[in-house]
Formats: structure tokens, C-alpha cells, sequence
């Protein structure tokens, strides 16, 4: 696993150990089995962007400590260049970059989000506490919401409750390029 995900990991395991939580409390605390999150927070596998949003619930820690170990310091302003931002590394089926980790008490995640052509072929759902609205910016993204499946294009936008479980791929030769809010 690569050495960002190790790391998210032992701040994971700090923030539990700090808290008093067991293994298993806060296995059931974020919804998973306990083996999953064992392996979760040992590093072995990967940590979905979700698992991530719930942890930061739970200790009312922001996502940008979780990532990168640093507090955001910024409460009235904060700008992001052009192609700047958090990279999220991540070894799914979605390339992140956090577009607001420097703002201090977010109230929604603000991300650019990529999804390559041929990933997630049997979309793989997932679900988090929250919303979610997606605005499209290029390419073609096969989106599916509990029963619901729809095609969004360039200028489409959703919005949906992202407790339902929801499985996103690009619908084509090429990559989906999209704005996500993640609204815990």
C-alpha cells in the first residue's frame, strides 16, 4: 500500500487510541466489519473517500488533518489554482484532488474528481452519510442511486442522498472529469 495510506492509517489508529475506542466500537461507530477496519487501519488496503468523511464525524476531525496531518488555517478566504488542490491518492476506481483541504470548519468537501475510461466496470457501489451533488464538466458518467440509473453529460448536474448506495464509471472512450460536494 502506498506510504499516504499507511499514514492516514496510523492517524486513524492515533485518533481512536486517543479516544478511548476499541477496535470494535468503532468498527460499528463507522459501519463496517471489524476485520475490514483492522485491515483499514493497519494500512493493507486502500481507504475509500467515504470511510474517510465518516472518521472525521465521528472524532470532529476535518478530512485535511486526516490526509496530510496539517490543520486547515484558513477561515475567510481560500483559493485554489487551477489544477492545484489536495491530491488524494487512492487506488480505486477515482482520482480525487480536494479543492478546499485549506479552509478551516467546511461544512461540505468540495472535489475534482476523475474516473478513467474502463474503471469500475461492475459498479462497485458505495454510501456515506450525507448528500452529494456532482456537476459534470467533461466526458460521459453512467451514474446509478439505489434502482435509479442515469447518463450525465457535460453541463448535467445530480444531486442525491448519498446513503443510498451509488456506483459512478465513465460511459465511453474517455475519462469523466466532475465537481463533487460532499455534504457530510
Amino acid at each position: 500500500m502506498s506510504e499516504q495510506v499507511k499514514q492516514i492509517a496510523m492517524r486513524i489508529l492515533d485518533l481512536r487510541e486517543i479516544s478511548n475506542y476499541t477496535v470494535e466500537r468503532m468498527a460499528a461507530a463507522l459501519d463496517v466489519p471489524v476485520e475490514e477496519y483492522r485491515r483499514i487501519e493497519s494500512g493493507e488496503i486502500d481507504i475509500p473517500i467515504s470511510f474517510l468523511v465518516k472518521v472525521g464525524e465521528v472524532f470532529h476531525v476535518d478530512m485535511t488533518e486526516l490526509l496530510t496531518g496539517e490543520t486547515p488555517r484558513l477561515n475567510v478566504l481560500s483559493v485554489t489554482r487551477a489544477g492545484k488542490g489536495q491530491d488524494i491518492t487512492r487506488h480505486d476506481q477515482y482520482v480525487y484532488k480536494n479543492l478546499g483541504y485549506n479552509f478551516a470548519h467546511r461544512k461540505i468537501e468540495p472535489l475534482y474528481v476523475t474516473i478513467p475510461a474502463g474503471a469500475n466496470r461492475d459498479m462497485a457501489a458505495n454510501s456515506h452519510d450525507g448528500q452529494e451533488f456532482d456537476y459534470i464538466l467533461s466526458g460521459t458518467m453512467r451514474l446509478r442511486v439505489g434502482k435509479n440509473e442515469v447518463v450525465l453529460k457535460a453541463g448535467d448536474s445530480v444531486y442525491y442522498d448519498s446513503r443510498t448506495p451509488h456506483a459512478l464509471q465513465a460511459a465511453g472512450d474517455e475519462p469523466v472529469h466532475f465537481l463533487a460536494m460532499v455534504i457530510p
